[in-house]
C-alpha cells in the first residue's frame, strides 16, 4: 500500500447486549458448523438448468462448482450457485449446472467423501447469487467456559429484540487485510477481477459496520429517527420517512420493518435529516473508501441496521459444550450472533 495512506485497523466494534463473558472453540471438527441453504422459490422441475442440492464437508464452493463442471462435461460459466459458503464446515447448498437439450449424468457417480449429491431438478433459469431466503444453522461451541447466566440473559435478548447485522469478520480477510488492499487499489495498484470484488465488497462492508457501530453506540440502531430508510422484514423492500409516525415506531418495535445503513456507492442519497447527518459523519471520517467506491462505480444500496434471529435455540449439553441452532435471512452472518456471546 502505497506510504501516504493510513492503514485501518479493523475495531471491535460495539456490542448490542453487553461485552460477552464466555469464551470457547468454535469449528473444532467440521461438524461443529453445520449450515444449511434454503431457496426463496421453488424449482418447477423442467427446464435446461439442473439444480443440485448438495452437501459438502471441508470443501469450499468454487471447487465444489470446478469438479461439477468438469463431472458435466460443461464450461466453469455453466455451473452456478447462489452464495458462497465456509469450506470448514458442513454446509447443504444449491448450486445449477446449465444442460440444454442434454440427459442428465448419474449423479449419484459424483458422489465423494468430501460431497454428495442429496437432490437433482430441472428449472427454466439458472441459479442466480443471493436467491436464498436464508441459512439454517447447527453451531456446537467446545471448551465453553464463563457465566452462564449472562449467556443465556444474552440469548435471551437476541431471541426477543433481533442482533445487530453486522458484516462478519470473513468478509474482511484475515485480520483486515482486504479493506488495505482496497485502500491501496483505489491508490493505483493492479488487482485481478476476482480480488477487485473481494476489496470492494471489504470496504463496502466495513463503511456499513461503522455507521452500524455508530449508532449501537448511540442506541438507536433499533430505532427509528428522522430522515431513515426502512426495510419491511424479510423482504427486499424499502421506503423512506422523514419523520418517524406512531405507526413507524409500532412497526419498528415489533420488528416488521428496520432502520437501514447505507452500503456505500454513486447514486442519488436516499435518507435524510439526522440519518443523513449520521452517515455523512461517517463517511467523511473515511474519505478514501468512499471515493474510492463512487470511482470504481459501485452501485449505493441499503442494508438492515437490524435482523431477526429465527427459530434460535440453545442447549448447554454439559459445562463445557454449547449447542446453537437458529435460521438467518440471506446475507447476515452466524458469527455476528457468536461475537455477542463469545469474546472474540
Amino acid at each position: 500500500m502505497p506510504v501516504n495512506i493510513q492503514a485501518i485497523e479493523l475495531p471491535i466494534w460495539p456490542y448490542v447486549y453487553g461485552e460477552p463473558t464466555g469464551s470457547g472453540k468454535i469449528r473444532s471438527f467440521p461438524e461443529d458448523f453445520i449450515v444449511k441453504e434454503k431457496l426463496a422459490f421453488e424449482p418447477t422441475g423442467v427446464g435446461e438448468h439442473v439444480f443440485l442440492q448438495i452437501e459438502k464437508t471441508g470443501e469450499n464452493t468454487e471447487y465444489v462448482a470446478r469438479q461439477l463442471a468438469r463431472f458435466a462435461n460443461v464450461r466453469q460459466r455453466d455451473v452456478s450457485y447462489a452464495g458462497l459458503k465456509d469450506r470448514y464446515a458442513v454446509t447443504t447448498q444449491w448450486f445449477s449446472v446449465w444442460l440444454p437439450g442434454k440427459t442428465d449424468p448419474d449423479w449419484m457417480r459424483f458422489e465423494k467423501d468430501s460431497m454428495k449429491v442429496l437432490y437433482a431438478v430441472r428449472h427454466a433459469r439458472k441459479l442466480k447469487r443471493g436467491v436464498l431466503s436464508g441459512n439454517a444453522f447447527k453451531l456446537i461451541i467446545r471448551d465453553w467456559q464463563g457465566d452462564k447466566a449472562e449467556t443465556i440473559s444474552q440469548l435471551e435478548s437476541i431471541k426477543v429484540n433481533g442482533m445487530a447485522n453486522y458484516f462478519g469478520s470473513q468478509r474482511f480477510g484475515n485480520g483486515g487485510q482486504n479493506v488495505n488492499k482496497a485502500l491501496g487499489m483505489f491508490a493505483g495498484d493492479k488487482v485481478g477481477r476476482e480480488q477487485r470484488s473481494l476489496y470492494l465488497s471489504a470496504a463496502r462492508s466495513y463503511l456499513f459496520n461503522q455507521i452500524l457501530a455508530c449508532r449501537v453506540t448511540q442506541k438507536i440502531w433499533d430505532q427509528a429517527i428522522a430522515g431513515d430508510t426502512y426495510q419491511f422484514d424479510l423482504s427486499n423492500g424499502f421506503f423512506k420517512s422523514q419523520v418517524p409516525d406512531a405507526e413507524i415506531i409500532r412497526r419498528v418495535r415489533e420488528k416488521d420493518i428496520h432502520p437501514t445503513g447505507s452500503l456505500w456507492g454513486k447514486g442519488a442519497l436516499d435518507v435524510s435529516a439526522d440519518t443523513l447527518s449520521l452517515e455523512q459523519a461517517v463517511i467523511e471520517k473515511n474519505r478514501e473508501l468512499a471515493e474510492g467506491l463512487i470511482a470504481y462505480a459501485v452501485e449505493k444500496d441499503r442494508r438492515a441496521l437490524r435482523v431477526n434471529v429465527q427459530d434460535l435455540q440453545w442447549n448447554f449439553v454439559n459445562e463445557n459444550i454449547l449447542e446453537l441452532t437458529f435460521f438467518l435471512p440471506a446475507g447476515s452472518y452466524a458469527t455476528s450472533l457468536l461475537r455477542e456471546i463469545i469474546k472474540e
